[in-house]
């Protein structure tokens, strides 16, 4: 095996490290603004949708109403649910 041969293989492995570099930050790029910007929204609408799932004594005006649920401290607080009474 000659020089030339030895420094082509080696321009490869070095080529495919540089790919496998690339492709995992970007696969944590793209991991750190998922958690960052889009799940705390995700997360939001689940737990407001939880809440206005188990809700009592709704008021309803148009197209929200406003209930009371019994939060993790058993305390009952107010939060403004969708009507979901309202034909579309």
């Amino acid at each position: 095996m000659n020089e030339a041969t030895k420094n082509s293989g080696m321009t490869v492995a070095t080529g495919q490290l540089n790919t496998t570099v690339v492709t995992v930050a970007a696969i944590g790029a793209i991991a750190l603004f998922f958690n960052v910007f889009v799940w705390p929204s995700i997360k939001t609408n689940i737990v407001n949708s939880t809440k206005c799932f188990a809700t009592t004594n709704c008021v309803c005006t148009g197209k929200t109403c406003k209930c009371m649920y019994l939060s993790g401290n058993n305390k009952m607080q107010e939060i403004t649910c969708p009507n979901n009474n309202i034909k579309k």
